[in-house]
């Protein structure tokens, strides 16, 4: 049987710049949130509801693992949608019948979003329920397992939610004092409720997105996924303080990023301990990732959904001690087999 132990050996090293990797994980197919019982931050039902489909895909992950001798650590997930945040401040939610529910603004202007209150972290039934969920999960798992945390948006993301973007947009240039202050709003939420799961839950893992192992104590990962829409000034204005804040206050800091957002990259660098980097390719491919982030001390690039060839090409053009973590979703295990045999050569 494959090595849980060297597995998470391996990856720590990696994320840790003591090894280079590269990683392959193999992924199982997930259950969309969409799917009943739907996502259970926003049910009534109890969470042990949802407890029979998160055992189930672990145990598919050890399954698999045992199948293919990949480099996979299985972790029990408890993702959400992106709504979870916006959805505290009192946004209501649409769930639709065949994607992700969606959060819906419930400001317009600069004075709705100033009369935005601020929630306490235990009055959010929805954060609420992501512990009621991890509870109930390692009552059925033990306490020694791995968990995966929500969905986690930075303030600035949740502001967006909030605050209907054809107006908050204009806000940057034209009522910014009222933008900092429902973005620090949010941040404060998010801070106090990741501060709260690291308490509660010193087994839960800081990746969010791929979901995957990554070492407990490091620093949580983030999407902002707005910082493609703006130029970079914008960005060092409302962006970047918080992500300095949240590096500092958890140690370290990892990132998603699904945004065309190249341009934001020297800022990036700036972020003290930035560690792990999950991205999607921008309107200009994968190259421009490597020029901006490569070698020991950048980031690790851990990088979902590419093929074999994207994956070569990547390790070929990148400086010595760049370190990957490529994770492939795969839709059964002879498309996992193929897969690694093609990416291990």
């Amino acid at each position: 049987m494959p090595s849980v132990a060297e597995n998470l050996a391996l990856l720590d090293r990696i994320y840790r710049g003591q090894a280079a990797g590269p990683a392959f994980l193999v992924q199982p197919p997930f259950k969309p949130l969409y799917e009943p019982p739907g996502d259970y931050t926003l049910s009534d039902r109890p969470v042990t509801d949802w407890v029979p489909d998160i055992v189930e895909h672990y145990a598919t992950q050890v399954r698999w693992l045992e199948a293919l001798d990949d480099d996979t650590v299985p972790v029990a997930h408890l993702n959400t949608g992106t709504h979870l945040y916006a959805a505290a401040f009192g946004c209501p939610v649409h769930e639709y019948e065949d994607t992700n529910p969606a959060a819906l603004p419930i400001a317009t202007c600069a004075a709705e979003a100033e009369a935005v209150p601020e929630p306490d972290l235990w009055t959010c039934r929805g954060l609420v329920r992501v512990f009621e969920l991890g509870h109930a999960v390692q009552a059925e798992l033990g306490e020694d397992v791995w968990l995966g945390p929500p969905d986690i948006q930075t303030g600035f993301d949740t502001a967006a939610l909030i605050w209907d973007k054809s107006d908050f947009y204009a806000a940057l240039i034209a009522e910014p004092a009222a933008v900092h202050r429902l973005v620090g709003k949010c941040a404060r939420l998010l801070s106090s409720f990741l501060a709260e799961l690291r308490r509660e839950f010193p087994r839960m893992v800081p990746a969010h997105c791929p979901r995957l192992w990554a070492p407990p104590d490091l620093g949580w990962w983030v999407s902002n996924d707005e910082c493609g829409a703006f130029g970079t000034q914008v960005f060092r204005e409302f962006c970047l303080p918080e992500m300095v804040e949240l590096s500092e206050r958890f140690g370290s800091f990892g990132m998603h990023c699904c945004a065309d957002a190249e341009h934001q990259f020297p800022a990036l660098s700036e972020i003290p301990n930035f560690y792990a980097f999950n991205r999607v390719a921008g309107r200009r491919g994968w190259d421009t990732l490597l020029p901006a982030f490569q070698g020991p001390d950048a980031p690790v690039h851990v990088l979902g959904w590419l093929d074999p060839a994207l994956i070569a090409h990547l390790r070929s053009q990148a400086a010595e001690g760049t370190r990957f973590i490529f994770v492939h979703g795969a839709m059964d295990l002879e498309d996992g087999r193929r897969w690694l045999a093609e990416v291990r050569g």
